[in-house]
């Protein structure tokens, strides 16, 4: 029996766009498969804000940050927590991926046509001593068009692909099953869904028309997790973090949902590590969602001060954009899936920014113009959207307003006996806060952070709002927002070799089967270990996808 390709590719996603276009440069034949019609090409990677981890790039040590290599994984590891046997292979992804980032990565894409936002980002920082989580400097470079100026070249290079006659692009193809006709994994089986004209992340129609069957020599599964299926994140939920929320927004679209993970599994790949995920806690409602539960993130500086459902504080080190899962792990302690900032329009003018494309158009537009009007407003556009529109958006003069209105959104007003922000004890606790700012000297390590954030130059000019009085009235007025879990990434996955070959239960190789992105755990079923340094999603995708092209290319020469 004739093979109908050299290599199927399973996810046109960027891990699957990034090992097709290195298969077109190796001269392979390529089937590209998707279940979603041909608008949603580049998967989640069109949503993202384009966020990539460098080590010692041109735009750190032009802002005057030193790194090296060994800093990076050294705080990679401490990030990680690998303590499993299944963390082998992990271990040695993360160990490539610091070299990668630190080496060839930037030339890689700058050579592409990538271009990035010349401020470096300073993302989980952390909070803890040496060796433990976080970033110890700025490494989260935004790509100058977000997720789709990086999605870009690499659907460029694979449309160069189709115009050659190497590249057969299958857009509603849904995978069911693979199996072997020979001693290899060569044959992929599924439904053939009908057309759909839904719009990019809008959930489209699975109505089966028919069915199909390819074969190749080699199949890469680049699918993605499962952070639209919150039937599965639950089914997987970590015990460490306690009982699943009953509320979760979705960061991702509902195709995201994990199908292929099964089906490779039932073929005979190990799935390693289920129980790790990235779920953020600054989600909020979009008030013009795409999707359904659709969430955006806040990417907040520094100064808001945290609560919990009830008014309490959040712990040392639990600052925004520290440690996210941390957080997650408090807010579950609580007894409840929500959580409060509570802040001022100097603050969130200057610390606001919002995840996603869509949500940062001067950046995905590459205007130059609108980043300096961006900078120049009072508040973003896009975030005086959700200050008027948003559903869990609070705005009033005063305190008792606020207070009054947070109870109100959570349900809680009509029942003085279940109201649960106490006016006066959150009156107290951002009173005491404000006092600590009046002083050179502090014992607020909040506000020590806020200081120590203002010694990064780019954090001073564009991340950190000047120290000040939340209830200084010139301030305000007062906001309180409403933050809810949100799914997004799963860090376990397929676990694979530095070849990106998926294994077996026994340690083998499953022959003819690769997995990178997502699907993979961005490498070796699990390359982020617990946690997550951010800006190594889209990376991730990008290595573990090329690597496994490359791979492929080589196994069916």
């Amino acid at each position: 029996m004739a093979y109908d390709a050299d290599v199927i590719v399973i996810g046109a996603g960027l891990a699957g766009l990034a090992a097709t276009a290195e298969l077109v440069d190796a001269g392979r034949k390529v089937i590209l498969l998707d279940q979603e019609p041909e608008q949603s090409v580049g998967g989640q990677a069109h949503w993202s804000f384009g966020g990539l981890f460098f080590v010692d790039s041109p735009e750190q040590r032009r802002m005057r940050i030193k790194d090296s290599r060994d800093l990076a994984l050294q705080d990679w590891h401490g990030t990680a927590g690998f303590d499993r046997e299944e963390d082998h292979w992990p271990r040695k992804w993360a160990e490539a991926y610091v070299d990668f980032a630190s080496g060839e990565k930037r030339a890689w894409l700058h050579g592409q046509g990538v271009r990035f936002f010349p401020v470096v980002g300073w993302a989980e920082r952390g909070g803890y001593d040496a060796t433990g989580h976080g970033n110890s400097v700025p490494r989260f470079h935004i790509t100058w068009g977000t997720g789709p100026g990086i999605v870009a070249p690499f659907e460029r290079r694979v449309r160069d692909g189709v115009a050659r006659g190497l590249v057969q692009l299958r857009f509603r193809h849904r995978v069911t099953g693979l199996a072997r006709s020979a001693g290899s994994v060569d044959t992929v089986t599924g439904e053939i869904l009908e057309p759909s004209a839904a719009e990019r992340g809008v959930a489209s129609s699975r109505e089966a028309t028919g069915s199909f069957e390819l074969r190749a020599q080699a199949v890469i599964v680049t699918s993605g997790g499962i952070g639209g299926n919150h039937e599965l994140v639950r089914a997987n939920w970590p015990q460490r973090l306690g009982t699943p929320p009953a509320s979760m927004l979705s960061g991702v679209p509902a195709h995201v949902d994990g199908l292929m993970l099964g089906v490779t599994e039932a073929a005979g790949g190990r799935m390693i590590n289920r129980d790790r995920m990235w779920h953020y806690t600054e989600g909020i409602q979009n008030w013009n969602p795409i999707w359904a539960k659709h969430g955006i993130r806040i990417l907040p500086g520094p100064s808001s001060l945290w609560f919990d459902a009830r008014g309490k504080r959040l712990p040392v080190p639990l600052f925004p954009g520290f440690d996210t899962l941390g957080t997650l792990d408090h807010i579950m302690k609580t007894g409840y899936d929500y959580t409060w900032f509570v802040l001022d329009q100097k603050i969130i003018g200057k610390e606001f920014a919002l995840s996603g494309s869509e949500q940062n158009p001067d950046l995905t537009g590459k205007s130059v113009r609108d980043v300096i009007g961006r900078a120049r407003a009072d508040v973003p556009g896009p975030v005086k959207a959700f200050m008027d529109k948003g559903a869990d958006f609070v705005v009033e003069k005063d305190l008792s307003a606020l207070v009054r209105g947070m109870n109100a959104l959570t349900g809680a007003a009509s029942d003085q006996k279940t109201v649960l922000i106490d006016e006066a004890e959150l009156r107290r606790e951002i009173t005491a806060r404000d006092r600590e700012i009046t002083n050179t000297f502090t014992k607020d390590l909040q506000v020590m952070a806020i200081r120590g954030a203002r010694n990064y130059l780019g954090d001073k000019l564009i991340r950190t709002a000047a120290p000040h009085r939340i209830l200084d009235p010139k301030a305000g007025p007062l906001i309180a927002v409403r933050l809810h879990i949100l799914t997004r990434k799963s860090l376990g996955g397929l676990e694979t070799d530095l070849s990106s070959r998926v294994l077996t239960e026994g340690g083998g190789v499953l022959p003819g089967v690769y997995a990178a992105g997502e699907a993979a755990g961005f490498g070796g079923g699990g390359v982020h270990g617990y946690r997550s340094l951010e800006g190594t999603f889209l990376g991730g995708c990008l290595f573990s996808g090329r690597t496994a092209g490359r791979a492929a290319a080589r196994a069916v020469a």
